[in-house]
C-alpha cells in the first residue's frame, strides 16, 4: 500500500463514527488554521464550519448522521460527517492532514460514507465546496455527485465560487 509522508499506510488509520472530546475543537482548528494556509480563507470560514458544528451537534441522531474520525497513533488525521437533513443527507466537513493524502483514506471514507448513506435509505445527498478543491471535487465525482449550482461568494474572506454537488439515489 501507498504511504503518505509520515510512512503510515491505510491499514494502520483507525476510523471511528463517535466523537470524543476535543474532536470538534480540532475541526473547527483545522478548517480554521489549514483553509487559512492552503486556501488563504478567513476567519469567517472558520465560524461557519464552527455554527455548522453546532447545528450538527444539536439535532445529532446516530441512526440518522454519521462522523467518520480518522485516527493514526491516536491523532485525529482525517474526518468526514454525514449530516441529516430530511429526506436528503449532506456530506460535510471531509478533511484529511496533508502528509496522510495520497494513500486512499479519501476513497475510503467515501465508501464508508456512501454505505451508510444507502443503508440510512436517503433519496439523495448533496454538499457544498468551493472550486478550487479539485481533487475533492474529483472525488465526488466519481461516486457519482453532478455539479447543480454555482454562485460567487466573498464569504470566507476572498471571492470564490460555491459549488454544489448533488447525487440522486434509487
Amino acid at each position: 500500500m501507498t504511504s503518505g509522508t509520515h510512512g503510515a499506510t491505510l491499514n494502520e488509520i483507525t476510523i471511528r463514527t463517535e466523537l470524543k472530546p476535543g474532536d470538534i475543537g480540532t475541526l473547527i482548528y483545522w478548517h480554521g488554521a489549514l483553509y487559512a494556509d492552503e486556501y488563504h480563507y478567513g476567519v469567517d470560514f472558520e465560524h461557519y464550519v464552527a455554527k455548522g458544528l453546532v447545528e450538527f451537534l444539536d439535532q445529532y441522531d446516530s441512526r440518522t448522521n454519521r462522523v467518520w474520525v480518522c485516527e493514526h497513533n491516536e491523532k485525529m488525521v482525517g474526518f468526514l460527517l454525514l449530516m441529516h437533513r430530511g429526506e436528503a443527507a449532506q456530506l460535510r466537513y471531509f478533511y484529511i492532514l496533508r502528509e496522510y493524502r495520497g494513500i486512499g483514506l479519501g476513497k475510503h471514507l467515501m465508501d464508508l460514507f456512501m454505505e451508510f448513506l444507502n443503508q440510512c435509505g436517503y433519496q439523495s445527498c448533496y454538499l457544498w465546496t468551493t472550486h478550487e478543491l479539485y481533487a475533492a471535487v474529483a472525488l465526488y465525482k466519481r461516486h457519482g455527485f453532478v455539479l447543480t449550482q454555482e454562485k460567487p461568494s466573498t464569504d470566507f474572506g476572498k471571492a470564490l465560487t460555491e459549488q454544489k454537488y448533488e447525487l440522486r439515489l434509487a
